[in-house]
């Protein structure tokens, strides 16, 4: 029996008898620090399109590795679940400005791929995508309607947003308090919403003042979702908070001790709800040392964020900012910034591995 005839003969097998699927894990660098003439790359965020293909974004930081300056958005593709990747696309530049914090969210309806994000952390702008990640349209300015007057400072995510089950656009953000500080004062973490399919949005709910900021949320139940905070006021603990009515109000932000972290932003993605024979599973992934930004940690839980009993490191070494998704075969893909910046990393494994002890 050929080689091609046994792989085949096997797959069949196992999915005729149940049997599990073999423990997966592969990693491979989609970002690197000083390629293509950018000095760093940050911010990672993924999003799956309608079509199943993989998208990864990163901002282009051109001269250092700060915050500020010049900050291009870029982007890659991926069209076998993250296996293979195009070469990097540079898709929004500002000139010496910031475009940064990227969002992307996929309307399910019409395909559409809409990319929140923000310019110099002061204003909110999107674009869109109707061919699957290859072009972008021109880029429209939503900060007055996603940005209360009374606040300053601003971000999408970062990570991704969600479309919930009756169809409304979930964008996860957080905001300066007061204008009157530098950036990084008081801060809070909310979400910004749509229901045209993101022609037009509006301010949802937020949690407690200055406990959380940058953010990303799961939905639940129908209209329920629960939000997964980056910490303040040195508590190096995740907050979580929990919407019942689509993101208009959400409860009092609380520190969770069993998800320690360094005051860092994390990712969140359900794998599977139960139903045919499936569970629950939702998967989330931060630094897990409350002391420095490392040991990438992958947590799951099968009661819908009420607990972590599954937990496992990705990388001891440095890793800071993440953003997780599901490709068509159920494998999790985990976009993270590796070994002190020094890239942008993807790892992609499965249900199998994490369970691995």
């Amino acid at each position: 029996m050929s080689n091609t005839r046994w792989f085949l003969f096997a797959f069949l097998l196992a999915a005729h008898t149940g049997q599990a699927a073999e423990p997966l894990l592969t990693q491979q660098i989609l970002f690197k620090k000083g390629d293509q003439g950018y000095h760093t790359y940050r911010i990672p965020a993924l999003v799956v399109s309608k079509k199943g293909t993989i998208l990864a974004f990163a901002e282009a930081r051109k001269n250092n590795g700060g915050d500020a300056g010049d900050i291009d958005l870029v982007v890659r593709r991926s069209e076998d679940g993250g296996r293979s990747w195009d070469k990097m696309k540079m898709i929004q530049s500002v000139g010496n400005a910031t475009a940064g914090n990227p969002c992307p969210v996929v309307e399910r309806r019409s395909g559409t791929i809409l990319l929140p994000y923000s310019v110099d952390n002061k204003s909110v702008f999107i674009k869109k995508s109707t061919d699957d990640g290859r072009t972008w349209s021109k880029p429209v300015d939503i900060t007055k309607s996603t940005l209360l007057k009374t606040w300053h400072w601003v971000g999408p995510g970062p990570g991704h947003g969600i479309q919930l089950q009756n169809g409304r656009l979930v964008i996860p953000c957080w905001a300066g308090l007061r204008k009157d500080l530098a950036f990084g004062g008081p801060q809070i973490s909310y979400v910004i919403y749509s229901d045209d399919g993101g022609k037009s949005w509006k301010v949802g709910g937020a949690g407690l003042p200055d406990l959380s900021d940058e953010c990303e949320v799961v939905e639940l139940s129908p209209n329920v979702m629960y939000m997964t905070a980056r910490s303040r006021q040195g508590k190096r603990q995740r907050v979580f908070s929990i919407s019942r009515d689509a993101g208009l109000t959400w409860t009092d932000s609380k520190f969770d001790p069993r998800l320690p972290e360094p005051s860092c932003q994390g990712s969140i993605v359900r794998v599977s709800r139960k139903g045919k024979g499936d569970r629950n599973r939702i998967v989330a992934a931060w630094p897990a040392n409350p002391k420095a930004r490392n040991r990438m940690t992958v947590y799951m839980s099968y009661d819908e964020c009420k607990s972590w009993p599954v937990s496992k490191v990705i990388h001891q070494g440095g890793g800071a900012y993440s953003d997780l998704a599901v490709n068509g075969k159920q494998e999790i893909l985990l976009l993270y910034e590796k070994d002190s910046y020094a890239s942008i990393t993807l790892a992609r494994f499965n249900v199998e591995w994490l369970k691995l002890k």
